[in-house]
């Protein structure tokens, strides 16, 4: 196997890297604090070309592979979890899903400014009452004339309340569960659509999380995106795209509690030693290390198959399960390196650890990935 990386990937790592360390981290405890979202660094996203980093050239995107967008994830994760969910919620689930799904019209309509940031993205299949289970989603989409009139409420929807476009998924017909699930493409300002910020998050909060709500929303044929029936495998094939880049932006905060800890344990003294030097710490540390680089290997492996064209549902779902998991373990073990410093807000620590718990959640619970391996490796149905 060849674990090199080629020169185009390792620009964009070393991009990623950059912008950062140098943007991202000095004022991420402060943005975090203000739980708005800091419009100027998003400017400068647009500026370097991230947010149209995966959207293929012809419309103005970057035209990197997935090993490349797994990589400059990873680095966005280890600055801010908050942009990596902007990145995933913008090129994973919208924007690549117009470039799968979409027609020639959609895609000349939207990607060109998804890709330089002029429009910002989201994906809309949570509600009130539906989480995990999408088949059963309850917004409607009754068909008018020329037109789809969508009526029901989304919950949780990362860059709902900054988005300029939402791709959202309704019921056309109850009776057809998942066959009768349809997606359209749903413009800011379009009457009858609303949004409003979700606050008092536990994590992620220089990130925009919404409700949005449908009544009597009237959008034209042309914004369906697919066919009736199409709503349940755009979503699937989404959720597949958008778990990598999860993934991989677990592996970047579980690598910046690495950092932290080790930086915390050779400056920190206690009985006349620094702790770095009791056993102890170097085993949490080393468990860290272990755990967290496997995470990076599943992700990578993810990310080759899926240039290569070839199956990785259930790699994908082992990369977010462990990732996510192991960053969370990670973000715990870091606390407790810092002791009581790790409660408070004076390292990042305490900040990894809220924003790391969101990843266990979103994308589909740890315990549904459990049951997607599980069921895969037994071949068992679970009940």
């Amino acid at each position: 196997m060849d674990f090199e990386f080629s020169e185009e990937q390792k620009m964009m790592k070393n991009a990623a890297r950059d912008f950062a360390e140098n943007e991202i981290m000095p004022r991420a405890t402060e943005d975090d604090l203000k739980g708005s979202v800091p419009w100027d660094i998003i400017e400068k996203m647009k500026s370097l070309g991230f947010l149209g980093a995966s959207l293929p050239e012809e419309y103005g995107g970057g035209g990197i592979d997935n090993i490349a967008y797994a990589l400059m994830t990873e680095e966005i994760g280890r600055a801010s979890q908050a942009f990596r969910t902007l990145l995933s919620a913008h090129l994973s689930l919208c924007s690549r899903s117009i470039v799968e799904f979409g027609n020639d019209e959609q895609k000349k309509r939207y990607l060109p400014k998804l890709a330089a940031g002029e429009f910002i993205g989201c994906f809309a299949t949570t509600e009130p009452n539906v989480g995990s289970d999408v088949s059963s989603i309850e917004t409607t989409a009754e068909q008018k004339n020329d037109s789809w009139v969508l009526n029901g409420n989304k919950i949780w929807i990362s860059n709902g309340g900054i988005a300029d476009v939402a791709l959202v998924f309704a019921q056309t017909d109850k009776s057809l569960g998942r066959r009768g699930i349809a997606a359209f493409l749903v413009d800011k300002g379009t009457p009858g659509f609303a949004s409003a910020e979700i606050h008092n998050k536990l994590g992620l909060r220089s990130g925009s999380t919404a409700e949005l709500s449908f009544d009597q929303c009237e959008v034209p044929t042309e914004n369906m995106l697919g066919e009736v029936g199409d709503g349940f495998k755009i979503a699937m094939a989404a959720f597949d795209r958008a778990r990598m880049s999860v993934a991989a932006g677990c592996v970047g905060l579980g690598q910046a509690c690495i950092d932290a800890s080790v930086q915390y344990a050779q400056t920190r003294t206690q009985f006349g030693r620094i702790i770095g030097g009791y056993q102890l710490i170097q085993a949490i540390i080393a468990d860290m290390v272990v755990e967290i680089d496997a995470a990076r290997l599943l992700v990578y492996r993810c990310a080759y198959l899926k240039d290569k064209g070839l199956p990785n549902t259930i790699e994908t779902s082992m990369a977010k399960y462990y990732a996510s998991e192991a960053a969370s373990r990670a973000a715990n073990k870091a606390i407790q390196i810092h002791g009581s410093y790790g409660f408070s807000g004076e390292y990042p620590v305490e900040r990894y650890y809220r924003d790391i718990r969101a990843t266990t959640i979103l994308e589909g619970t740890s315990q549904m990935h459990q049951l997607i391996i599980g069921r895969n490796a037994t071949g068992i149905s679970a009940f």
